[in-house]
């Protein structure tokens, strides 16, 4: 798998004269209540506001650790970089603390016993909790979307699964934790 930078770009200003002088990008230069109070939060509450968003101790840690972050991109990167670091023991660990995506409230009997159905399958076959980051889909085409990523991911082989589930972790992960950052946790 590979990484995307770390860092954002940075714009180049002019001053008076034509001296160009590296710019902050625009995140930096803008003020963040929920990013200044995770990054002054003691220890212990951040990592337990992390482990709220992907339950792994590793990974939590490492984000924790690396505070202050001096914007939002800042931190959902030191987010990947800690996904992408994860161990397979740090990934079952955090697989066994998912549950199966909600279903829409208006879904109807067959589809309860569809998705029960599948992800008895998956269970059975991966020996761990199926993820799916559903955060980009229309909340009328959940359910679709989340049959056919079951119909399409049990035909993957154990470790080709293993790295899809990774992937959809630190994309939950990423998405969790901006739903802090937007003040709903911190």
């Amino acid at each position: 798998m590979t990484r995307g930078p770390t860092l954002s770009a940075h714009r180049i200003s002019r001053l008076p004269g034509g001296v160009a002088i590296p710019a902050l990008p625009e995140q930096t230069r803008m003020p963040s209540p929920a990013l200044d109070r995770f990054n002054g939060a003691p220890d212990d509450e951040a990592s337990r506001t992390l482990l709220t968003c992907l339950h792994s101790p590793r990974w939590a840690r490492s984000v924790a650790d690396h505070r202050p972050y001096p914007t939002s991109d800042a931190l959902l990167a030191a987010s990947d970089e800690a996904a992408y670091d994860l161990t397979p023991a740090d990934l079952a660990e955090a697989l066994a603390a998912e549950a199966l995506p909600a279903l829409p409230a208006d879904a109807y009997g067959a589809a309860h016993t569809a998705l029960s159905a599948a992800h008895a399958a998956y269970e059975s076959r991966f020996g761990h909790a199926f993820v799916l980051y559903l955060g980009d889909t229309p909340p009328e085409e959940s359910l679709d979307r989340t049959l056919e990523a079951f119909r399409s991911r049990l035909t993957n082989d154990p470790e080709t699964e293993r790295e899809v589930a990774a992937e959809e972790l630190r994309r939950l992960a990423r998405r969790r934790l901006m739903t802090h950052l937007r003040g709903a946790g911190l």
